[in-house]
């Protein structure tokens, strides 16, 4: 399961150690303009290395496009896209090779495939998100040509509130080894009716399994969310006004089709896993050791996750855009 979408098709390939790690997209509508300019900046925004609060990693994330775009334009074949690693230190993660790390994915891969890659992770690595952020990046053009656009917010870091006080927060975990997760929310403006397929194509589940597929988030919520356990059914129905919607408690989804308000999301992300701190473990044979993980790791992943939101949320509502409209084409 290394592709995402049905007609619009990210394949992801690589891993956190390997040469490269990349995107193949298939299905992406021809006409559209499209270059390595379009897709820079939101690796920007989550690449390492750029400051204290991130992992010191340091990754320039630069994308070639190998195919599927032609003077400028994308053609309707296979995009491919490439990102070359050039901070990889594997060195780090040699005492961990016989290691089950708490909080990683290392025990279930290993259970499952019987083989595991020690380096980082390998592809259980938050470094295959920028393979998603650059195909979410082709989907986000695809969208802007329709008037939609997605934005994202830090709502919380640690149970912190005030924005002011964020990096202090990830700082004070940083300098005792540690590490702390938060909240986002996640914005899509502009999304037309009619997206989403009842009964079991519902546009909010596929949102919610692509957000969960994001390895550091434990949680989501669409509109009200949880606080709709606590509300009466006259609270939280919107009332409707020949202008629309007088309110968005369902976050812009109802019977799982887009209603044209905007689409509402928040999202709980876990502390990263990798801490120096010391841990409870046990080794491949079952022996129980005590392991303090050094290396280069975020104290909190919350600020690098806001665009693999927004590219998740975007490769969502691409495909199901163009599920809705294949009969009449896209540009």
């Amino acid at each position: 399961m290394n592709t995402f979408g049905h007609l619009f098709r990210a394949t992801t390939f690589g891993e956190s150690h390997g040469p490269a790690i990349g995107v193949v997209i298939d299905g992406c509508p021809p006409g559209i303009p499209l270059n390595e300019a379009d897709i820079q900046p939101l690796m920007e925004r989550r690449r390492p290395g750029r400051g204290p609060t991130t992992s010191p990693r340091n990754e320039l994330d630069q994308v070639e496009i190998l195919s599927g775009v032609f003077e400028g334009q994308t053609t309707g074949m296979p995009i491919a896209i490439l990102i070359r690693s050039t901070g990889a230190e594997s060195r780090d993660y040699e005492s961990l090779r016989s290691v089950v790390r708490p909080g990683h994915a290392d025990r279930t891969y290993q259970q499952k495939y019987g083989i595991r890659d020690h380096r980082g992770g390998g592809r259980s690595s938050g470094r295959e998100t920028a393979a998603r952020v650059a195909a979410g990046a082709v989907a986000m053009k695809c969208l802007g040509l329709k008037g939609m656009t997605i934005r994202s917010r830090i709502t919380e870091v640690h149970g912190v509130s005030d924005p002011a006080l964020f990096d202090a927060e990830i700082l004070k975990a940083k300098e005792r080894g540690d590490s702390v997760g938060g909240c986002l929310e996640v914005i899509a403006d502009g999304c037309p009716p009619g997206l989403g397929d009842p009964v079991f194509g519902k546009l909010d589940a596929a949102i919610a399994g692509a957000m969960m597929g994001i390895g550091a988030v434990k949680g989501v919520e669409i509109g009200e969310g949880f606080a709709s356990a606590g509300m009466y059914g006259s609270e939280w129905n919107d009332p409707l006004f020949r202008s629309g919607p007088a309110t968005n408690h369902a976050g812009g989804i109802l019977g799982g089709i887009s209603n044209g308000e905007p689409i509402y999301l928040r999202l709980a992300i876990k502390p990263t896993p990798s801490v120096s701190i010391p841990q409870e473990t046990v080794d491949l044979d079952g022996t129980e050791r005590v392991i303090e993980i050094k290396g280069r790791h975020d104290p909190c992943i919350v600020p690098r996750a806001q665009v693999v939101a927004e590219c998740m949320l975007a490769l969502v509502l691409i495909d199901a855009l163009l599920m809705r409209d294949r009969f009449s084409g896209f540009v």
